[in-house]
């Protein structure tokens, strides 16, 4: 365990899903998924995050296409509203989307659009 990488991972998880979203996941956290939250925040958040080898906008488009391209779209649909905090736009969006049609397939980006779409209109609320 590295408190330090936790809790940077920590920090950049609040400025990309927002603080209120990871202050809910945090509390619901019990015996059976704390060694899970803590993962979360120290090498995603943590580790991969706060590496410098790329930005936030361009680790955030990343994640929509692999989300897209996976079927996740729970996590898709918090990506996106992520990525419009990295600085993202919807433009760019539909263009990860678009390029996600011809590598991981139409069905996958059709999905993606879909909850892009949703996720977007909470993002304008």
């Amino acid at each position: 365990m590295d408190q330090k990488l936790r809790d940077a991972g920590r920090k950049v998880r609040e400025e990309v899903l927002g603080k209120e979203y990871v202050d809910k996941a945090l509390a619901s956290a019990d015996d059976f998924n704390q060694d899970f939250q803590d993962l979360l925040n120290e090498y995603c958040w943590g580790f991969a995050w706060t590496r410098e080898g790329l930005s936030r906008k361009t680790r955030s488009m990343l994640n929509i296409a692999l989300l897209a391209a996976l079927g996740r779209s729970h996590e898709l649909a918090l990506h996106v509203r992520g990525a419009i905090n990295n600085g993202v736009t919807r433009e760019e969006i539909r263009e990860v989307l678009i390029h996600t049609a011809i590598y991981a397939g139409v069905p996958a980006s059709v999905e993606g659009f879909r909850v892009a779409r949703e996720a977007l209109k909470d993002t304008e609320a």
